[in-house]
């Protein structure tokens, strides 16, 4: 297998999205595809398999190739069984094709080779073992082994995973997964690992998984802008070799701005002093000769001028260095609160799906969360995370157990899936600015907003101006993310209630939320899968479930 790309660049009307993309990947490499949330990763995928054409450039690739998305989007009535005999044709296709070349073959004038050459795919697909392959993968990543589920009746995270199961047992020569661990526990990461380092072909994963990085990727690109402009490729494999990298590049670009900003304000502060000489300083006694006056002008004029060239000519155009996390100062209590009591309090909870099911039952527990507390919450999927989360911010109606909440305490909540625009709804044609300051308004005429503390969206280095200027919808499912965190931080909150925080986010913005989290004086509870966050925060009091 080898894939190509030279000067690939692609881009909506008005709004350029990847530019100068030179890769290539062959046989067992691993690309890691890095970058911050609407740096075109998704897009990058999208050209590789052939779903995009690109505005300029090639892409060259030969052999079979398998997509992943973040969202499958199931036709109506489409079952998990239709996923699997999808991919168990393909395999059986390859099959029946061997086993009538065979039967056919002619022993004294027959192609040998071409008959090699399909016992050689066949062999390296494994199309004997298709069946039990597709169990296996369905059975390791926690997917639905049901084959009469409608898909539609399944969450993004399970239809992810039986998509994910069907791709890895198709042994596609060129696999394309984008961010493939958001919505899988430690179990189905570590086969999702063997079988990646185990993939005969090539891999290009996008991800914010820092471990899966450091396991997987043999090499990284970066598409955050660089300070000339293009992507880098940073070619040693390793997750902490690439932040180490980075973080000297971003220190010397940062550095260099400074000093050309300085530059600029001494330019501006020379030409003020020179043009304001025109008519002060040059100016002669007066009775002085008209024309005397006038040479001194145009000589004063031209030294200003040469002064604007000399300055110019040394200046170096240095773009403006990527955003960083303003987090904000969020308060650990309020006026008259007692610093012993919790600031919500959840018992014996259990709670009860529509269908009978129980989500969560944790009989004889109290989970207590006192001011600037922390929680880390754990457990394989299935186990009720995010129902214990939902049960603490109140969003889930207990079956049993009571929750107490301090009078007055503020909430900032961000779910796993986060509260993406439908079409048709409210937030369908809002910007981000309309939809912050809807929600402001709705926080305060619930009383849970106090106006002196409202934090500012575009000041968090979440989203830039032009982004929150956008229509919601038009937003990547990391941007919608990075607004998801905006809006839990609206109202400055005194607990925060993070669940799977670095789903979709880039590993930038990770790293530095997870340094604010530690430090700041709010309360906060994380439920996560990932295992790098995990060991960050390993010193928190930790709930598990399962």
């Amino acid at each position: 297998m080898h894939l190509t790309t030279t000067d690939l660049a692609f881009g909506y009307p008005g709004r350029p999205v990847l530019s100068g993309m030179d890769l290539r990947v062959s046989d067992g490499v691993r690309l890691g595809v890095v970058g911050e949330n609407g740096s075109g990763k998704s897009t990058l995928l999208g050209l590789l398999a052939g779903r995009l054409v690109p505005s300029s450039g090639e892409v060259r690739r030969t052999g079979t190739v398998a997509l992943v998305e973040q969202e499958l989007d199931a036709a109506a009535g489409t079952t998990v069984g239709d996923l699997v005999h999808g991919t168990l044709a393909g395999l059986r296709e390859t099959a029946a094709r061997l086993d009538a070349a065979a039967a056919d073959f002619d022993h004294e004038g027959g192609d040998l080779g071409e008959l090699a050459d399909l016992l050689t795919r066949s062999e390296h697909l494994a199309v004997w073992d298709a069946d039990r392959r597709v169990d296996v993968a369905l059975t390791r990543l926690g997917a639905v082994r049901d084959l009469t589920r409608r898909l539609d009746t399944l969450s993004v995270g399970q239809r992810y995973r039986v998509r994910l199961a069907c791709r890895l047992a198709e042994r596609a020569d060129l696999l394309l997964l984008d961010e493939p661990t958001n919505h899988l526990d430690d179990g189905a990461i570590e086969f999702l690992t063997g079988e990646l380092v185990a993939w005969r072909g090539g891999v290009v994963l996008v991800t914010h998984d820092r471990e899966l990085l450091d396991d997987v990727a043999t090499a990284i690109v970066d598409l955050d802008p660089s300070m000339d402009g293009k992507p880098v490729l940073y070619g040693q494999p390793g997750y902490l070799a690439y932040r180490f990298a980075k973080n000297q590049a971003l220190h010397r670009w940062r550095q260099r701005y400074r000093a050309e900003q300085q530059r600029a304000r001494v330019l501006a502060q020379r030409l003020d002093a020179s043009y304001e000489g025109l008519s002060d300083e040059w100016r002669p006694p007066k009775g002085s000769e008209k024309h005397r006056r006038a040479t001194r002008a145009r000589i004063h004029v031209k030294a200003a001028d040469r002064l604007v060239q000399k300055l110019e000519a040394e200046a170096v155009e240095v773009p403006v260095p990527p955003l960083e996390l303003a987090f904000p100062d969020l308060p650990a209590m309020s006026p008259g609160w007692s610093p012993g009591d919790p600031l919500v309090e959840l018992r014996s909870p259990r709670v009860v799906a529509a269908d009978g099911g129980v989500r969560l039952d944790l009989p004889g527990t109290r989970v207590a969360v006192p001011p600037s507390g922390r929680l880390l919450v754990v457990g394989p999927n299935g186990t009720g995370k995010s129902t214990f989360l939902a049960a603490l911010a109140g969003r889930a109606a207990l079956d049993r157990g009571a929750r107490t909440l301090t009078e007055g305490a503020r909430l900032g909540v961000v779910t796993q899936e986060s509260r993406a625009p439908a079409s048709g709804g409210p937030d369908d044609a809002r910007t981000g600015f309309e939809a912050y300051a809807a929600e402001a308004l709705e926080l305060l005429e619930r009383g849970e907003l106090d106006p002196d503390h409202v934090v500012p969206v575009a000041a968090l280095g979440l989203l830039s101006e032009d982004d929150l200027d956008r229509p919601l919808t038009e937003l990547s499912a990391g941007q919608r993310r990075r607004f998801e965190l905006a809006r839990a931080l609206l109202h400055a909150p005194h607990l925060l209630l993070l669940d799977e925080p670095t789903n979709h986010l880039s590993v930038d913005l990770v790293d530095e939320l997870t340094r604010a989290l530690l430090v700041t004086p709010a309360a906060v509870v994380v439920a996560t899968h990932d295992r790098r966050m995990r060991a960050d925060l390993a010193d928190w009091p930790v709930l598990e479930l399962g």
